[in-house]
């Protein structure tokens, strides 16, 4: 099914997110993803971890909605409507990279849902 395979690689995507949020922030790589600056990780660390969080909150979400299969199509809506939000105002405020990481993605797997594919 299309839509759960949206659902899951949205998941992954914000476990992997988490990760770069929680652990792994002052790393050069991430740094580069992020496009931030040593001083600005070491600064901003604990913030970018509490992002992080969230970022597994919402990956929780979506993994409880394919544990509860054809009977979690709403918490899987739910999650991805919070993804969706999330991507846009990322947009707005931080980087429009985030329009094409996070909420075009979860908008396509909304759809998806939606039709039940």
């Amino acid at each position: 099914m299309i839509a759960m395979a949206l659902v899951a690689l949205i998941a992954a995507l914000h476990v992997y997110i988490l990760v770069l949020e929680m652990f792994l922030w002052e790393a050069p790589r991430t740094r580069a993803v992020f496009g931030t600056s040593a001083e600005f990780a070491a600064a901003s660390k604990v913030l970018a971890g509490n992002q992080g969080l969230y970022n597994g909150f919402l990956a929780a979400g979506l993994v409880w909605a394919l544990w509860l299969g054809a009977e979690g199509r709403g918490v899987a809506l739910f999650f991805l409507a919070c993804v969706l939000v999330a991507g846009i105002y990322g947009a707005a405020t931080a980087s429009r990279r985030i329009l094409f990481v996070q909420a075009l993605p979860s908008a396509l797997a909304i759809v998806a849902v939606l039709a039940g594919v």
